[in-house]
């Protein structure tokens, strides 16, 4: 590369990554996945090392943050907040450990004090006799924002410290974050109310501080760690830091704890750099069940003594690094976007991406949802965007990166008629999806409303899985349900890995499935959003199949869980000739269940009140526990609300117990249930 093209490209990144700096810090608006960040960083730095001569006085290597916002008045921090360094695999971690050790000029083992990396805001907390009078942002590393109101709103930091004999001045330096469910929640109620949802739970956090309203900043429900201190002294500016505080890293931000601050319980005293790396995965491991966001981990050396010998580079300690995960985000392009039908008709635009390596597996397509997130995205076949993946959760596309749009680039074009059938298409009232009007007729909802219908809780037909009905489809040996029981067991054992026995169970298991119930077989037909419980009392409502398949809309509402929308559902289900054919087939094949008794009001002593079941029943199962109570009249509902009666809670109830005891909903114990169905003689 010439003299020029260096220049070119140091000045290409240098005003790049601060366009980035600002988007980030300044903004609260990323347009880049950290990953393309780091690279681009990694890439100047590796220049400006090279080429020392070369490195602007604006270079973004020499920062740590974005300038203060000049809607808060600005803190000059007493000691500058520093960022931290970055390694990506075991080997830079190794090649930090033999500098760290050729400075502190020492063979032993080094012991470091252990933490997740939590991807939030870093604030500094400032303490006078132990009260809270001052909070700023790092903002550029000497500079912050004054955002003392706004962090009086968070719950977890304290105005008044714990403990006597305090310093004169305390700084404690921690990181301001978003739990994952409260970003969640106010995600979706951005999404409600048709307002902008942030990207992540980190701008989330950032947005939510740099409210001018502290009241909003209130609402958001954020949270704090400390993981450091700052200036430590009296008010002339006297540091007492090695007079008041321990020489261990660990010991220190046990003490801050001890002064009514958190500390992240994930915090450990590493003996020595060997624990580094099974902290590391062990972290790596828990990360998705984490209730806050991380990218990584941090490992600082323990030794306050060996910290102040190893001291500083020009924006960070040289005795601190984050040892950063793969990427849960990077770019890639929208190539294309195709259509997949579901069992219910439903529609749903699925991303086909140049394939990149994100979150340890290699992604090329992602679902898009619907036509409203595609227009909240922005995107357009052609788009460079940024793509997540978090653990098992599907890739999602979270922004399109409008300013590498190229010329040619198309917009998204939903089908008018169904890709797979060529039936129109329809987006109901109130729904966000586009769904196909060929029912049992498109190829693609008849095998999966297959498999719906063999499944366990509906026909429970004994060898019958996913694969085979779809051998079964594509062999043409059965196009709906009915065909199933017109198989013979040499049709079937000429299948591939089909031999004589499987064939015989399988034709065994669909004799058995002819005897079954009317709400399962209700359930079977896969009417939309018909589910368990519905079908339960529509069976115990009308008693008769050919009732309920001649029950009117207003008929229908008039049983327990059954609203308009579903109502119409199940009148619009059997409107359709081809799903009468299909329903009549079936009863002619031989399906049949007991005819459903009548029971007196004596024989329903629960009716009229809804139950809720959570938790690990140990004692019986969840699905005898709801059998019982149906039995009894009652209703079991899958969700807390105003109208549940009881809620029973076995071990290690969670959400609903929560929501439960806010609405003053009576809470039974197993041994209660157990008790209750005793004394109405079911057990």
């Amino acid at each position: 590369m010439s003299d020029q093209a260096i220049i070119d490209r140091i000045e290409t990144l240098t005003n790049l990554l601060n366009d980035y700096n600002y988007q980030y810090y300044v903004l609260d608006e990323p347009t880049v996945p950290d990953i393309e960040y780091d690279r681009l960083m990694r890439e100047l730095t590796a220049l400006e090392n090279e080429h020392p001569a070369l490195k602007r006085a604006d270079s973004p290597s020499q920062k740590v943050g974005g300038e203060a916002l000049k809607a808060f008045s600005q803190v000059t921090h007493q000691i500058p907040m520093l960022s931290l360094d970055n390694v990506f695999d075991q080997q830079e971690w190794q090649a930090f450990i033999k500098r760290v050790k050729e400075r502190l000029k020492t063979s032993t083992q080094i012991a470091f004090c252990a933490e997740p990396k939590l991807d939030g805001l870093a604030v500094s907390l400032r303490y006078q006799d132990g009260i809270l009078v001052q909070a700023a942002t790092r903002g550029d590393g000497s500079v912050g924002e004054n955002i003392t109101e706004n962090i009086r709103t968070i719950k977890s930091i304290p105005l008044k410290l714990r403990g006597d004999n305090l310093p004169e001045v305390l700084e404690v330096r921690g990181e301001v974050f978003m739990p994952k469910a409260s970003f969640e929640a106010l995600n979706a109620n951005a999404v409600k109310k048709g307002e902008k949802v942030f990207a992540n739970p980190r701008n989330a956090a950032a947005g939510s501080l740099r409210q001018l309203d502290s009241k909003i900043t209130a609402s958001r429900n954020l949270a704090f760690y400390a993981y450091g201190l700052g200036f430590v002294g009296d008010l002339d500016g006297n540091d007492l830091s090695e007079d008041v505080l321990p020489n261990s890293h660990y010991q220190r931000l046990t003490l801050v704890k001890s002064l009514g601050l958190p500390m992240c319980p994930e915090v450990k005293l590493l003996q020595n750099e060997d624990e580094c790396q099974a902290f590391y995965q062990s972290i790596l491991d828990a990360r998705d069940a984490l209730p806050y966001e991380i990218d990584g981990t941090v490992l600082k050396v323990d030794s306050i003594e060996q910290q102040k010998s190893l001291g500083f580079v020009a924006k960070a300690p040289r005795w601190a690094m984050a040892y950063k995960f793969p990427a849960q985000e990077e770019l890639t392009i929208l190539e294309d976007v195709e259509f997949q039908v579901g069992r219910t008709g439903a529609i749903t635009p699925v991303a086909r991406l140049k394939p990149v390596y994100v979150g340890g597996v290699t992604v090329s397509n992602a679902t898009l949802h619907n036509q409203d997130e595609i227009n909240r995205l922005g995107i357009k076949i052609g788009d460079t965007v940024t793509i997540r993946r978090a653990g098992d959760v599907i890739p999602q596309v979270v922004n399109a990166v409008v300013a590498k749009r190229p010329d040619n680039a198309r917009d998204i074009v939903f089908p008018s008629t169904c890709p797979v059938c060529d039936s129109a298409v329809e987006r109901p009232e109130n729904e966000a999806v586009l769904r196909c009007t060929g029912g049992l007729f498109c190829g693609a909802q008849q095998k999966e409303a297959i498999k719906h219908f063999a499944s366990r809780k509906a026909m429970d037909v004994d060898g019958l899985g996913d694969k085979l009905v779809e051998q079964l489809v594509d062999e043409k040996l059965i196009k709906h349900a009915a065909d199933l029981y017109q198989l013979t067991e040499i049709q079937v054992s000429t299948l591939e890995r089909m031999g004589q026995k499987s064939a015989q169970k399988l034709i065994r298991g669909l004799d058995e499935s002819k005897s079954t119930t009317l709400a399962k077989f209700i359930y079977a037909l896969g009417i939309r959003e018909v589910g368990e419980t519905t079908a339960s009392n529509l069976a115990q409502h009308f008693l008769t199949f050919e009732a309920i398949r001649h029950a009117s809309t207003e008929q229908l509402i008039e049983v327990n869980d059954v609203g308009s929308v579903v109502a119409k559902n199940i009148v619009s289900f059997f409107a359709q000739v081809h799903n009468n054919e299909v329903v009549d087939a079936l009863l002619a094949s031989g399906i049949h269940w007991p005819s459903i008794e009548v029971k007196s009001a004596d024989e329903q002593p629960l009716a009229d009140l809804t139950y809720v079941l959570t938790g690990t029943l140990s004692q019986m199962g969840r699905n005898d526990a709801k059998a019982h109570l149906q039995s009894l009249g009652a209703k079991v509902s899958g969700s807390v609300s105003a109208k549940t009666d009881y809620l029973v809670a076995g071990e290690k109830a969670g959400s609903k117990l929560t929501k439960a005891q806010s609405l003053g909903v009576k809470v039974l114990s197993e041994d209660d249930l157990i008790a209750l169905l005793k004394a109405h003689q079911v057990l």
